[in-house]
């Protein structure tokens, strides 16, 4: 008899390590939760291990594997508590797991996914980062370890179901793909009070419940600028087939339009339970437990194009995708690190949410980088752009 699948979460208890775990839950005769990770809630972990039972859980400090051990072993649980980066590394790879949904968010997210993708896991790709910041790198390594890569972004997922069934065809049959924005929390905002933009205001995303990091990205719109470079990697199409479209209603979650023009969407409530369904069945389905979409009570569905009146304004670094595809290999993995260190200061309210976009233009203006061939190459890069858009940051609150 076929066991079940084993499925480790790299950053369970985020928003979409919690939406697995609810999806997992609803199909105990297919899955069984081997490993579970988390940065630094220890309560939430906890509970999660006393739920699920995971063979492994991993604290990515060594202090919080600690406490969590303690905690664990009090309560009698046999989960093996394991803490830091290369543990991570270690149970994304390990010879009994079958799926790594790869949820943890930013560029800490990279070496795990490496690891999985080498041991040729199937890996359900919902941290963008590791294709942003891994590049061509990325693929080459999901390539020489046979991995099945799945993307679980739900705009990246509805474009894997609306492409042919065989990626050979897509060069030849697809004219352009259009990855759908819903616009965040400030899409009629007047774009000169932006300035006066709180963390809280930034986070209050109209349609989807999110991290506090991409949330910001979303009001900035640079969630979609790293979705522009990922679909880059995943899909192997031009930059300039490559569009956003805003549709705040977000019920269509992306298209593909073909080469005769027509045009293949993927519709659906905005949960993300659908998209990790997809990507643990495929190529099968699974009920997800999201509401089917109920066309009775839909409302009209907009659209409006990123050069409408003020959009310019608002999403400055929306233009930074184009930019950096096209600019010198590892540009986009600046883009990341610097966009990572100027939202974290923003929520950490040093910056103006306006001043998000200048961090990322002079660590942009500042880094030219070589060409990163390895893991370490790129960590390193990492660590230069962050302490370049560090100085940007302290220039900026000064």
């Amino acid at each position: 008899m076929k066991h079940k699948q084993r499925v480790a979460i790299l950053g369970s208890t985020g928003s979409i390590g919690t939406n697995t775990l609810d999806v997992l839950a609803r199909h105990p005769e297919r899955f069984e939760v081997f490993a579970l990770t988390a940065a630094t809630q220890v309560d939430l972990l906890q509970q999660q291990c006393l739920q699920y039972r995971p063979r492994f859980a991993v604290m990515a400090s060594v202090a919080h594997a600690t406490e969590l051990s303690q905690r664990l072993a009090a309560s009698g649980s046999a989960t093996r508590v394991l803490g830091g980066a290369q543990a991570l590394a270690e149970v994304a790879a390990h010879e009994e797991v079958d799926a790594v949904m790869a949820a943890i968010v930013g560029a800490a997210g990279l070496a795990p996914c490496l690891a999985a993708a080498a041991a040729g896991k199937r890996l359900l790709l919902a941290n963008k980062e590791a294709l942003v910041v891994g590049g061509e790198f990325f693929m080459q390594t999901v390539r020489a370890g046979g991995a099945t890569l799945l993307p679980i972004d739900s705009e990246h997922s509805a474009i894997f179901q609306s492409l042919p069934d065989d990626p050979a065809t897509w060069a030849q049959r697809v004219d352009k793909i259009i990855l759908t924005a819903s616009g965040g929390p400030f899409r009629t905002r007047d774009p000169h009070s932006l300035r006066e933009v709180t963390p809280e205001q930034a986070c209050a995303h109209p349609n989807w419940v999110m991290g506090r990091k991409i949330s910001v990205d979303s009001a900035t719109m640079m969630n979609k600028a790293l979705e522009v470079i990922e679909a880059r990697h995943l899909f192997g199409l031009g930059p300039e087939q490559l569009e956003v479209v805003i549709h705040p209603q977000s019920v269509i979650h992306s298209m593909v339009q073909y080469t005769d023009h027509s045009v293949v969407a993927q519709l659906g409530t905005p949960d993300m339970r659908v998209p990790i369904a997809y990507g643990l069945s495929w190529p099968e389905r699974m009920s997800s437990g999201a509401a089917a979409l109920d066309f009775h009570a839909l409302a009209a569905m907009t659209f409006e194009p990123m050069d409408a009146p003020g959009h310019a304004q608002r999403y400055p670094g929306i233009r930074l995708a184009w930019d950096a595809l096209r600019a010198p290999a590892g540009t986009t993995a600046v883009l990341n690190a610097a966009n990572e260190v100027a939202v974290a200061a923003f929520l950490e309210r040093r910056i103006r949410f306006d001043q998000i976009h200048a961090v990322n233009l002079q660590t942009l203006s500042t880094i030219v980088p070589s060409s990163p061939a390895s893991l370490a190459d790129l960590l390193a890069l990492d660590a230069e752009v962050r302490a370049a858009a560090q100085q940007c940051v302290q220039r900026l609150a000064a």
